[in-house]
C-alpha cells in the first residue's frame, strides 16, 4: 500500500485500471527525484540543458506549437445544473463530460509512467490551505508542481490525517488539439484534463483547482479563491501594509508584485515585499480583519516584458533553478525573449531564428521558479494565519476613460468595480489579443460557478463586525492622443499606492466623484517623476459622458447575469448612473 488513506489507494489503483500505465510512482517531493526526472527528461529530450555557467540548474521545454496557452473553450464546469454554471462558464452535464473523458483516458498511459502527485495549496501547517492529489503521465508536469506547490511525504501526511483531498487527473494524450479538454467537477472536487502539456491546463494545482474548485469550496467554505497578487508595502516607519491586487494575465502582475520603489523611495527607507504574484485565497479573521495566503510555492510568468528595465526582481529570481517553456535561445544557449539583450538564434520552436516566423519568444512563453528565489519574497508567504489585507486592487489594459486611480465609496462600490473591469486581451489565452472584454475581478476564465452567485458572495462579506479592506481601482495603461501612455508604470506605481494606504490610514481626503473618489493632483508624490504637460490632469479626468456610456454597457452586462444578479449590485450600478447625470459642481475641476 502507497498511501494508509484507503480512498486515495483506491482512486489511485482505479486510474491505474483505466490508463494501463507501465509504472506507478508515488511522488515524495525530494531532491533527489527531483533530479532523476531531469535527467529523464534531459535524456529524452522533454527538456534542453541551458548555459550552466550564466543559468546553474536551468532548462528549457519546448511544447507542442498547437499547445501554448490555457484554452478557455474547451475548459468545462460541470456543475449537474447547467444554470449553476453560469453563462461565464462552459458546461456540459457531469454523466456526459464524464464519458466523454473516460473514452479518452482508456488505455492513454500505455508505455508511460503513472506518477502520484500529491500536494498541498498553501502553507504546510495553515488552516486556510487545501491539499490535492494530481495524477499525470507527464514528468515535466510532476516537475513543475514540485517548483509550483508544497509537493511531496508533508503534503501526503496532511491528506491521509484529513481524510480530504481535490483529486486531479490529467494525461498529454497524443497532444492533439481535437482530442483535447478541461473537465472539472466541483461537487466531486475533481479536474480531469487530456491533450494538453501546457502549464494552466497541465498543472492542476494552478488554475483548476487553486481557482475553478477552491472557489467553489470558499463559496462553501465562507473564504475566497481569488486571481490576485499578494504584496507587502514598508513605509520608512517600518509599517507594512499588505495589497491583494486583481489583473488580468499578462498586465504587470508579476511586475507589481516584485515592485522596484523609485529612488526617492529607496532612499526615504520604502520596501516592498512579495508575498504571491499569482493566487489569492482571503478568509475573515476573528478580528474581523481578511487574511489572505498565498497557495503557490512558486512563479509560473510570462516571460516577454520582463527585463532589467522593467522588473530586476523577476530576472533575479529566474536565473538559476528555473524551468523556462517556449522561450528562444542564444548562441551561448542562454533564454531569451524580446526585451533582453542579446541576439537569438534559435526561436521558441527550435528552429533558426527568422524574424519572418514572428516573434523568436513566444508571446505566452513562461518560467517556473521557486518563490523563495525572489530577492523581496518575505517570510509571511510561510506564515499560517496568513497576512491582514488592507486593501483591494482592480485593474486593466484600458487606451482610455479610467483614471489612473479611484477609491470606491464602500464594499458594495468596490464589488460593482470589480465586476465591470474590462481588459484588452492578452497573449495568456488563445484567441484575438487586443480586444475589449469584461472580466470581473479578473476572473472570467477561472470563476468556478455563475458569476451572479459569486458576486452576491462577495457582498455576503460585508456583515456586522467586518473590517473590509478599502477598495481600489487602477489603470496603468491610459494612452493620450498621441497613443502613448501618460503614466510611466512599473516601480512608479508605488507613487499610487503610497496614496491608497494613505486613505487607508487616513491622512488623504481625496476628492469625491460620481465614479469614485480620486486623489487631489497633491496628493499624489511626483517627485522626480518626469510627466508630459497636462498628464496628470488627463489621468485623473472624470468624462461624463463617457462613463454615461460605460456605466450603460456594464449594466447591459451585468444583466446577462439575471436572475441571479444579486439586486443590491444592480441598485449600486444605478446609483452611479444617477450621480453621473447630476450635474458637476464647480469646485471638482477634474470632473470634466
Amino acid at each position: 500500500m502507497a498511501s494508509t488513506l484507503p480512498a486515495l489507494e483506491r482512486w489511485v489503483n482505479d486510474v491505474a485500471a483505466l490508463t494501463h500505465p507501465a509504472h506507478v510512482h508515488w511522488c515524495d517531493g525530494s531532491q533527489a527525484e527531483y533530479d532523476a526526472l531531469v535527467a529523464h527528461m534531459l535524456a529524452d529530450g522533454t527538456l534542453i540543458e541551458l548555459n550552466q555557467q550564466t543559468h546553474p540548474r536551468c532548462y528549457l521545454h519546448r511544447s507542442d506549437p498547437r499547445d501554448v496557452a490555457r484554452v478557455e473553450r474547451l475548459t468545462v464546469i460541470c456543475h449537474e445544473h447547467e444554470e449553476d454554471a453560469g453563462p461565464n462558464n462552459h458546461w456540459m452535464a457531469p454523466a456526459a463530460a464524464h464519458a466523454k473523458m473516460d473514452a479518452l483516458f482508456a488505455g492513454c498511459m500505455r508505455g508511460r509512467t503513472l506518477y502520484v502527485i500529491p500536494y498541498c495549496m498553501g502553507p504546510i501547517d495553515s488552516t486556510l490551505a487545501r491539499c490535492g492529489v494530481e495524477i499525470t503521465d507527464s514528468p515535466y508536469v510532476v516537475a513543475n508542481m514540485r517548483i509550483m506547490t508544497r509537493m511531496g511525504a508533508a503534503a501526503q501526511a496532511r491528506i491521509e490525517r484529513e481524510g480530504e483531498f481535490v483529486r486531479g487527473l490529467h494525461s498529454v494524450g497524443e497532444l492533439d488539439p481535437e482530442r483535447r479538454w478541461i473537465m472539472h467537477f466541483p461537487a466531486e472536487r475533481l479536474i480531469q484534463s487530456f491533450g494538453s502539456g501546457y502549464g494552466g491546463n497541465a498543472l492542476l494545482g494552478k488554475k483548476c483547482h487553486a481557482l475553478r474548485i477552491a472557489s467553489n469550496q470558499g463559496r462553501d467554505e465562507g473564504w475566497l479563491a481569488e486571481h490576485m497578487l499578494i504584496v507587502g508595502i514598508q513605509n520608512p516607519q517600518g509599517k507594512t501594509h499588505y495589497i491583494a491586487a486583481a489583473f488580468p494575465s499578462a498586465c504587470g502582475k508579476t511586475n507589481l508584485a516584485m515592485l522596484i520603489p523609485p529612488e526617492g523611495y529607496r532612499a526615504a527607507g520604502w520596501k516592498v515585499w512579495t508575498v504571491g504574484d499569482d493566487i489569492c485565497w482571503m478568509r475573515p479573521g476573528a478580528d474581523g480583519r481578511l487574511y489572505a495566503i498565498n497557495p503557490e510555492a512558486g512563479f509560473f510568468g510570462v516571460a516577454p516584458g520582463t527585463s532589467a528595465a522593467t522588473n530586476p526582481n523577476a530576472l533575479a529570481t529566474i536565473a538559476h533553478d528555473t524551468i523556462y517553456t517556449n522561450v528562444a535561445v542564444t548562441a551561448d544557449n542562454q533564454p531569451w525573449w524580446e526585451g533582453l539583450p542579446g541576439t537569438p538564434v534559435t526561436d521558441w520552436q527550435g528552429r533558426p531564428y527568422d524574424p519572418a516566423n514572428g516573434p523568436a519568444a513566444h508571446p505566452n512563453s513562461r518560467f517556473t521558479a521557486s518563490a523563495r528565489q525572489c530577492p523581496t519574497w518575505s517570510d509571511q508567504a510561510e506564515a499560517p494565519q496568513g497576512v491582514p489585507i488592507s486593501a483591494i486592487v482592480f485593474g486593466g489594459r484600458r487606451p482610455n476613460l479610467l483614471p489612473l486611480v479611484m477609491e470606491a465609496r464602500d464594499w458594495t462600490h468596490g464589488v460593482l468595480l470589480g465586476a465591470a473591469m474590462g481588459s484588452e486581451t492578452t497573449a495568456a489565452a488563445a484567441g484575438a489579443v487586443g480586444v475589449l472584454r469584461r472580466d470581473p475581478m479578473a476572473m472570467k476564465p477561472f470563476c468556478g460557478y455563475h458569476y451572479g452567485d459569486y458576486f452576491a458572495h462577495w457582498l455576503a462579506f460585508d456583515r456586522p463586525g467586518a473590517k473590509l479592506p478599502r477598495v481600489f481601482h487602477v489603470n496603468w495603461f491610459r494612452k493620450g492622443a498621441d497613443g502613448r501612455f501618460l503614466w510611466p508604470g512599473f516601480g512608479e506605481n508605488l507613487r499610487v499606492l503610497e496614496w491608497m494606504l494613505a486613505r487607508v490610514e487616513g491622512s488623504a481626503s481625496g476628492m469625491d466623484t460620481p465614479i469614485g473618489t480620486l486623489p487631489r493632483p497633491n496628493e499624489l508624490n511626483l517627485a522626480g517623476l518626469k510627466l508630459a504637460p497636462g498628464a496628470l490632469d488627463e489621468l485623473l479626468a472624470v468624462d461624463r459622458p463617457g462613463w454615461q456610456a460605460e456605466l450603460a454597457a456594464i449594466g447591459e452586462y451585468l444583466a446577462g447575469f439575471a436572475p441571479r444578479l444579486p439586486p443590491k449590485l444592480h441598485a449600486e450600478q444605478q446609483r452611479v448612473v444617477a450621480a453621473l447625470a447630476t450635474p458637476a459642481p464647480r469646485a471638482a475641476t477634474a470632473v470634466a
